[in-house]
């Protein structure tokens, strides 16, 4: 099998939200969640990807976009 490339959209409010989750995850004691070294390969290639394209991230209301996109993924009871 080749290592073809694989593409993956997201939202703004989804790739912000997930950025800051895959940062929390780096953070913590990875070896309860993730089993498997090879998965730090991915992890680490999506999250760098999203530092590069999402500029939110350094923004100075950086804590409320994130809120707010939270909400807005947030399915409505």
């Amino acid at each position: 099998m080749s290592d073809s490339w694989v593409t993956i959209k997201l939202t703004r409010d989804e790739a912000l939200v997930l950025s800051h989750w895959l940062e929390k995850l780096q953070m913590t004691d990875l070896s309860q969640v993730v089993d498997d070294p090879a998965v730090w390969a991915p992890i680490h290639t999506i999250a760098g990807t999203l530092e590069k394209t999402v500029p939110e991230l350094f923004a100075s209301d950086y804590a409320e976009r994130l809120e707010a996109a939270r909400q807005r993924l947030r399915p409505e009871d």
